[in-house]
């Protein structure tokens, strides 16, 4: 039934979606390394417009254990800076009139449990949001079989949003268990 392929196929859209917001999520919280991704979302006032830092300056990594900021207008450096720590990321940023250098500490241990135990919360919040798309598939899968879908098949579509739920749920596992070991790695 094309109806529900319909589901189906808006299911794993879906799923796929949370997975790359998940993806997203991860890539800010950082494992010792320095990391662009670790300035995203980070906004500054320019002319009076909340912009994304990355598109009023360069950002780069020159190394492992920095981030280099140039803005594309000298006058927006005090602006960054109050933007960088105002951003809750615990870095303090040096700045040397034309570029600021944000100097990544190393983790401690206590550190890399709390950043691994925000990594968990953020795969759990995947979870959960996948599981909700299988409930609302099924719902969507009860409706076409009261509207007179074959109850034999709604009962295979409904395996198969389980398998899809599933195969996601593995998959967040997977980026949980990278994620994991990319921050307990010294």
């Amino acid at each position: 039934m094309e109806e529900i392929d319909l589901v189906i196929d808006m299911a794993k859209d879906t799923m796929d979606r949370a997975l790359k917001h998940t993806q997203i999520e991860l890539s800010k919280i950082r494992a010792g390394r320095a990391s662009t991704n670790m300035l995203d979302g980070i906004m500054v006032e320019y002319y009076g417009v909340p912009t994304p830092l990355n598109q009023v300056s360069s950002v780069s990594t020159p190394d492992a254990r920095t981030i280099s900021i140039k803005p594309f207008e000298r006058k927006l450096i005090n602006d960054l800076e109050r933007a960088i720590i105002n951003s809750n990321l615990g870095l303090s940023p040096a700045n040397d009139g034309e570029v600021i250098r944000l100097n990544i500490p190393p983790l401690t241990e206590e550190r890399r449990r709390d950043l691994v135990k925000r990594v968990k919360g953020e795969i759990e919040v995947a979870r959960v949001n996948i599981r909700k798309v299988r409930q609302e598939a099924n719902e969507e899968l009860k409706k076409i079989q009261k509207d007179g879908g074959s109850e034999d098949e709604v009962k295979k579509a409904e395996e198969r949003v389980q398998k899809l739920t599933d195969s996601y749920i593995q998959k967040a596992e997977q980026l949980m268990a990278e994620k994991e070991k990319d921050i307990m790695s010294v």
